[in-house]
């Protein structure tokens, strides 16, 4: 009886997802969806002008700010993880593993519509995450600003068509990102994180990578009896996309993890 009321509270439809359009949204981004090739040029500009700016200048602190914007981007994270998550579960359960990646009803369905426009929008306010890197004066890594640039360009290109395997993508990101910038929040207040925990976000970014992959093979598979709806040119970009991100995610935990303990060991 708990977990019927817990599934009649997830799968609610609150007013401001009721009220949301998909169709007026999926016409404004096919109309405009090459604005995020502007955004990029401009992020760019931000970051590498930025580090040239701040080259002979003192760093800020920025403590306060960052903590904010990180719970921010948290919150936002972990509502639309559940958001998700549940019309996910439910359709998994309901219609099994082929129709939760076939069936696009995940993009107009009654939750996760709002939230499917939400997370393809909020990759532009998430390139400020750099901005503090950059004023803050700390390492940025090619891994960072290819991630946000690439995310940005693929998902605002994606949405528009509907492609079979969204609710997959943003859910699964949606979590990673749950993770990620709640470790963001606690670090910015200077609060002790053990590091197993910095590993286990990179870990699931990894199997994000892979589970995403994996997901565009099938997609490919099904495409060609007509059960999945996408097109060559998509698959070839998402998998260009995630395959990069899988080597570069593996590299990253590599350098950041196994070499570090490697080499405290021999000394």
């Amino acid at each position: 009886m708990e977990e019927r009321n817990l599934s009649v509270i997830l799968l609610q439809e609150y007013d401001f997802e009721r009220g949301f359009d998909y169709q007026e949204a999926f016409q404004w981004m096919q109309q405009n969806w090459s604005k995020a090739f502007f955004f990029s040029v401009l992020y760019a500009a931000m970051i590498f002008g930025g580090q040239r700016v701040m080259k002979e200048r003192k760093r800020f602190e920025l403590r306060r700010p960052l903590v904010l914007w990180s719970l921010t981007l948290a919150v936002f994270s972990i509502i639309g993880a559940v958001r998700t998550g549940w019309f996910m579960t439910n359709m998994l359960l309901s219609s099994g593993f082929k129709q939760s990646i076939c069936d696009r009803s995940f993009y107009d369905g009654p939750v996760s519509k709002f939230w499917a426009y939400a997370f393809v929008l909020s990759k532009v306010p998430e390139l400020g995450d750099t901005l503090f890197i950059v004023l803050r004066k700390q390492k940025l890594i090619f891994l960072h600003w290819y991630h946000h640039i690439t995310v940005l360009l693929y998902t605002w290109y994606a949405y528009k068509d509907a492609v079979a395997g969204g609710g997959w993508f943003m859910t699964m990101n949606y979590t990673v990102h749950s993770f990620m910038y709640s470790y963001y929040t606690l670090r910015a207040a200077r609060i002790h994180v053990p590091r197993y925990c910095a590993m286990f976000i990179t870990m699931t970014q990894i199997l994000q990578m892979v589970m995403g992959t994996f997901v565009n093979v099938l997609v490919y598979q099904w495409m060609q009896n007509g059960t999945c709806s996408s097109t060559l040119e998509n698959i070839f970009w998402s998998t260009v996309m995630y395959a990069s991100y899988l080597m570069l995610f593996c590299s990253f935990f590599y350098d950041a993890y196994m070499k570090t303990s490697a080499k405290s060991k021999g000394e």
